[in-house]
């Protein structure tokens, strides 16, 4: 029997600049991290704009669904900021000058040499419910309300004084008010598989998961990743189930498995290549150097990386990679027969294990009927084995560069490890 309690959260961001696009949200998504740190739950994160009736119903939703409301914005001294009084409206209480309050903005002010203004003196009138919670690193306070079996927490929007105020006070109050469980998370990251196709292979294993553990699929460009998380009371015993579920899903799906949690594509092709001692060379065409970008950005790639060249034009494919002129006139620079050259040239110029190349029509201009825009081949090519493969991609240019580096990694992958199709 557990003797925790599942807490919810809600965090609330508050501002028109939000809405406009002015500003990135990037507080709910820091508080979201602090909190899954310590085993609070965010279940909603809402961004309403500087507008009464829309932020009322924001703050009645969120008590509804949350056992911990979190508001960022609006609680500056101008009439566009709304967030406290309608805090007090909310809780039918009175705002009212705190003097503790106001003694720390005379503070903040004098401390850098400016005016405390009346407009200024308004921070330190807050609702009288709340509790006082002193900003050392700005001039609006925190509010702290326990109301309607819900805490509320009213934060500034600068990134800095929200961060203070949640590490110094909020994480704190949170901890002494509830006894909260332990949040484990694993990430299981998968490439060359969609995620309809992923979920029809573990299916089965995912019907069997333990009711302490969820999964999640979260796609992105040609990678689908599985999160799985479990609650508790031990780190030791979530962990060890989270891998004992791990064993249970590679059978069916190893060959797709690439790293975990935070490791990138990249990163693992160069964890394989020096394992093995192996270094690899690129041609990149309709890439432009973007493969060459991803691999270099690892710290010590020079150990495995030899080099690459960038053959954008059909001329310098055949003066400096050596292609066929016949193969390019006959057969076009995206082909298979073009692609198999270049990845095998490439890899003798530069004396390398593998040669990876790639070429294609990457948009929005150039396809036609038999090769429209997005139609790209990739090769590898290694000692006594070239691999080809043709992929039928979009027509948005910079998505079909990204689409086709994360396929020619993967088939790299692929073929260090000689697990090829």
């Amino acid at each position: 029997m557990t003797n925790y309690k599942e807490i919810k959260a809600e965090i609330l961001a508050i501002g028109d600049e939000l809405l406009y696009g002015q500003i990135v949200d990037t507080n709910s998504h820091w508080i979201s991290q602090e909190l899954d740190k310590i085993g609070v739950r965010v279940i909603q994160r809402t961004t309403v704009g500087d507008n009464k009736e829309h932020i009322m119903e924001a703050f009645k939703a969120a008590e509804n669904r949350a056992d911990i409301v979190l508001m960022t914005g609006g609680l500056g001294p101008t009439n566009d900021d709304l967030t406290k009084p309608l805090l007090a409206e909310y809780f039918n209480c009175e705002i009212k000058l705190v003097p503790e309050a106001l003694e720390a903005v005379r503070t903040f002010f004098e401390k850098r040499g400016r005016e405390l203004t009346e407009l200024n003196k308004l921070q330190a009138h807050l609702p009288t419910k709340c509790t006082y919670v002193p900003n050392e690193v700005g001039t609006a306070p925190g509010m702290w309300f326990e109301e309607n079996d819900t805490a509320w927490m009213s934060m500034p929007g600068v990134p800095h004084e929200m961060k203070k105020l949640m590490k110094d006070y909020v994480i704190p109050k949170i901890r002494s008010m509830y006894t909260l469980p332990i949040i484990y998370h694993k990430v299981i990251k998968t490439v060359g598989i969609g995620e309809s196709w992923l979920a029809d292979l573990i299916r089965e294993w995912e019907s069997k998961l333990p009711k302490n553990i969820k999964l999640a699929y979260l796609p992105s460009l040609g990678q689908v990743k599985l999160r799985l998380t479990a609650f508790g009371e031990d780190y030791d015993e979530l962990q060890a189930d989270v891998e004992t579920q791990i064993e249970l899903v590679k059978p069916f799906i190893e060959k797709y498995i690439f790293g975990y949690n935070h490791e990138t594509l990249e990163e693992s092709i160069g964890r394989l290549l020096k394992q093995k001692n192996k270094k690899v060379a690129l041609a990149e065409s309709c890439t432009g150097g973007y493969i060459s970008h991803l691999i270099t950005s690892i710290p010590g790639s020079s150990k495995y990386f030899q080099g690459a060249l960038i053959p954008y034009h059909n001329e310098f494919k055949s003066d400096i990679l050596n292609v066929e002129v016949e193969v390019l006139k006959t057969k076009g620079a995206v082909s298979e027969e073009t692609i198999i050259q270049m990845a095998e040239n490439i890899r003798t110029k530069f004396n390398s294990d593998y040669g990876l190349a790639s070429s294609g029509i990457a948009g929005p201009e150039g396809g036609w009927a038999e090769k429209p825009v997005g139609t790209v081949w990739i090769a590898c090519a290694w000692e006594g084995n070239t691999i080809t493969k043709k992929l039928q991609l979009t027509q948005d240019r910079m998505l079909n560069i990204q689409l086709t580096a994360v396929a020619s990694l993967n088939l790299l992958r692929q073929c260090i490890l000689e697990k090829t199709e």
